[in-house]
């Protein structure tokens, strides 16, 4: 039997994992690696810390398999976007830590762009609201900001990617340069109609084209590496966002079918099929994936803060010791006791976009225990992704039937029942939730013929679990109605001159 590696490279820590061809898992590894935050609302990650645990893990899973060269088909990648890197073509070396998808530092070059009237080019060509979570203005922050780095990259010294492009180069030794096309599309430098970078937008940004990376399809040949198996060459064969992986991972290839995505964030996508959507509701328009040259395209809703409050009632407070013990804490209550947690730790993402809002906890009594706290916190959860997903009804015209769900948190029985409750539709568990990666699988697999088509990598997908909705929709909608009253009051809460991305 052969098997196809997916690497999956998280916001948190790095993850490697073989699928067979039935779409089963037959061995996970994963390392946490450090994240740095130099000031409030910026997030940073060390580059070669990204690179060092993804090797790591890969090397370790395959090993623990005792496999060699040709027990493996092909590799696939999928990363954390729009995480930005920017690194020394000739020595490899990244001239400043990455700037994480969470960081808010660009959010006042946001705010200048936007009164000079560029967000309207900017979302007809890319899909994208302007907002500092995208790579393009963190980009411009590090060739601003790095001394020397905008003469160097004019000079095509430089170069630039996405978590991606960063793994290519070093599985590749330093000789591609290359992502993919839904990795490009958040960077907002790229036109998704015409799938190239554009011109006019790299020069509102002032961006040289030669800093960027080639923009290949999502699946098909990308190099060779010898860093995983010491002496024999690996083909890497498919490259994908993390939530495109994901997407395609649900088995949602057809228009209309929708999966969320519980990680670090939470990231709801539908798929629009061969024509993008253009979203009245804040949502983002992207590239779903590329294949044979031909794009498909996603409605795309993204949490900023999902799972990683979790983290923070963990690391932050000392509520629980891990974060499995997060449901045996929520569920020693019958509900929130009136207490609405707003997690807008770095800002809040779509519909909102909020970049200036805080997080914030109301409701608080003499009566309110660590139980309390800990079910508001898997509500809020709950309550963001409901946000998103009232919107992509709206902006696509389409009734949801059900919602497939994946990701770590979506282990968490009792969120996932929220999420029912709230949404009034079942939420259907299936019975391998890494998709994320299995997307990444499939679309190597996809390259070298373990899966001859999409219709063939969907059949592998199988229900584990659904949650029916339990409540009633007055029920639901009254505590809709105290979120979107809290989400008002943690709004805007810092003062653009004083914070993040001034």
């Amino acid at each position: 039997m052969t098997y196809v590696l997916a690497l999956d490279q998280g916001t948190t820590s790095s993850r490697a994992l073989l699928f067979d061809a039935a779409g089963r898992i037959h061995g996970v590894a994963q390392r946490e690696f450090a994240q740095h935050f130099p000031q409030p609302g910026w997030v940073e990650h060390d580059p070669e810390d990204i690179w060092a645990s993804q090797c790591a893990v890969a090397r370790q899973v395959v090993a623990e398999a005792g496999l060699n060269a040709s027990g493996i088909a092909a590799v696939g990648l999928t990363n954390q976007r729009e995480t930005t890197v920017v690194w020394d073509r000739r020595t490899g070396q990244a001239i400043h830590r990455a700037i994480v998808w969470q960081d808010r530092r660009t959010a006042g070059l946001c705010d200048r762009l936007r009164a000079a009237g560029h967000a309207e080019l900017i979302a007809r060509k890319t899909g994208l609201v302007l907002d500092a979570y995208l790579a393009g203005t963190k980009l411009a922050w590090l060739l601003d900001n790095v001394p020397d780095a905008r003469r160097r990259a004019r000079a095509g010294e430089l170069a630039f990617g996405t978590v991606d492009s960063w793994l290519l180069w070093k599985l590749s030794g330093g000789t591609l340069h290359a992502t993919d096309a839904t990795n490009a599309s958040r960077t907002l430098l790229y036109d998704i109609h015409r799938q190239d970078w554009d011109d006019e937008l790299l020069a509102l940004f002032d961006i040289p084209r030669a800093l960027l990376p080639e923009v290949r399809d999502s699946s098909g040949f990308f190099t060779r590496t010898t860093a995983i198996l010491d002496g024999a060459a690996l083909p890497v064969c498919g490259v994908a966002g993390d939530q495109h992986a994901a997407l395609l991972g649900q088995a949602c290839t057809r228009p209309g079918r929708v999966k969320n995505t519980y990680g670090t964030g939470c990231f709801a996508l539908m798929n629009t099929g061969d024509t993008p959507t253009a979203s009245a509701n804040r949502l983002l328009t992207t590239t779903a994936w590329r294949l044979g040259g031909h794009a498909q395209y996603a409605l795309e809703g993204s949490v900023f803060i999902g799972g990683a409050v979790v983290q923070w009632l963990r690391d932050g407070l000392g509520l629980i010791r891990q974060a499995s013990e997060i449901e045996a804490l929520a569920a020693r209550v019958p509900d929130n006791g009136g207490v609405v947690f707003v997690p807008a730790f770095v800002g809040l993402g779509a519909p909102h976009w909020d970049a200036y809002a805080r997080g914030a906890v109301f409701g608080l009594t003499r009566g309110t225990t660590a139980g309390h706290l800990a079910r508001a916190a898997l509500e809020a959860i709950a309550f963001q992704s409901a946000d998103l997903i009232a919107a992509m009804q709206a902006d696509s015209g389409l009734t949801l039937s059900e919602l497939r769900v994946d990701g770590g948190a979506a282990a968490n029985n009792l969120l996932m029942q929220c999420q029912a409750d709230l949404l009034g539709v079942p939420v259907v568990r299936p019975r391998v939730i890494e998709t994320t990666a299995f997307g990444a699988a499939a679309l190597a697999g996809l390259a070298v013929g373990v899966w001859p088509d999409l219709d063939a990598v969907g059949r592998t997908w199988q229900v584990e679990r659904v949650f029916e909705p339990a409540m009633s929709r007055d029920q639901a909608e009254a505590l809709r109605a105290n979120w979107v009253r809290a989400v008002g009051r943690a709004g805007h809460w810092i003062d653009p001159a004083d914070g993040a991305g001034a």
